[in-house]
């Protein structure tokens, strides 16, 4: 029997991911029961008999919706159905003021993940997301203006967490399930048009497809792996700058003010993150005004911040000050 091409994209995806491990090794995937998330585990249990991995089925209830924990007991009921070693299901309360409700059910779901990958020893956590999230990701990060960290989109390996399916798109992992007759979930707010996600699939992409011809999508997933190297190289030096320029009271003006700016940008969202600012509602312009406090000071007052946190200039340092 012919494999079909989606069904073995899928898997070789998995395969190429995970060739580093070790037979007996134990690997969590992350599913939702949306059609990527099912396919990535089948891929995965697949593979994993063949490699004497132990493979962990996770899932996780935001508790958003009506139905939902009638809906993660369906997921478990399927990922068992599929063959794992072991799976399970966890409640989470999403929780975050002055936070955005998809970026605190982020929060909540890596903490989750992060425990049971603990709990079970697992040498890594896959997670469903394919080339088109890949392709949105970028759209969203030029809308924003978020610079090259954005344009790079999300990172194929990043601790625990891996990625296979960002060179898959969502057009094989649903028919992969289709062919191996794998029921999926279509979560209501895909097509929810108040999320500037939604509308960049539905609406923005489909128009760019047709006004500029096929293959967008893999041509900003290309873009995004091509930027990454870069990125990656700036953060390491930025890291190194960072450690420089720190002070009892603070970051040192002194230190920072003569870095090059796309360093001392790189040093100034590292610190604000290490303080505790939100990542994912860290934008640039957030960034930008963080640096007028050490190149353009004029007595500002601070810089407010996503996650309850303000970057304040104390005479010759820069600091960064929790708010209640």
């Amino acid at each position: 029997m012919t494999l079909h091409p989606s069904v073995a994209a899928v898997r070789l995806a998995v395969r190429r991911t995970l060739a580093d491990l070790d037979p007996g090794d134990t690997v969590v995937v992350a599913c939702s029961g949306g059609a990527d998330s099912l396919a990535l585990l089948a891929a995965t249990v697949f593979e994993g008999v063949r490699a004497s991995w132990q493979v962990i089925g996770a899932t996780v209830d935001h508790g958003l919706q009506e139905g939902s924990a009638e809906h993660a007991d369906r997921v478990v009921e399927q990922m068992q159905a599929l063959g794992v070693s072991e799976s399970v299901t966890a409640r989470v309360r999403v929780e975050a003021p002055g936070v955005g409700p998809e970026a605190a059910a982020r929060e909540a779901r890596y903490a989750v993940l992060g425990e049971v990958a603990e709990r079970f020893s697992a040498r890594v956590v896959l997670l469903g997301h394919t080339l088109d999230d890949q392709a949105e990701t970028v759209l969203l990060g030029l809308a924003r203006g978020s610079g090259g960290r954005a344009l790079q989109g999300m990172r194929r390996a990043f601790e625990v967490y891996r990625r296979p399916l960002l060179d898959v798109t969502r057009a094989d992992t649903e028919t992969a399930c289709l062919v191996q007759g794998i029921e999926f979930w279509t979560d209501p707010q895909n097509s929810d048009d108040r999320f500037s996600r939604v509308r960049v699939r539905t609406k923005v992409l489909p128009l760019l497809e047709d006004e500029l011809g096929p293959g967008i999508a893999a041509t900003l997933a290309r873009t995004a792996d091509q930027l990454r190297a870069d990125t990656t190289y700036l953060d390491a030096v930025a890291a190194a700058a960072l450690e420089s320029v720190r002070a009892e009271t603070g970051l040192s003006v002194q230190g920072l003010a003569p870095l090059p700016e796309p360093i001392r940008t790189r040093v100034l969202r590292a610190a604000a993150v290490e303080a505790g600012a939100l990542g994912a509602e860290l934008f640039h312009g957030h960034v930008l005004e963080i640096d007028r406090l050490v190149t353009a000071w004029h007595g500002q007052k601070w810089v407010d911040l996503p996650g309850h946190l303000r970057a304040v200039r104390r005479g010759g340092s820069l600091v960064f000050e929790t708010v209640s």
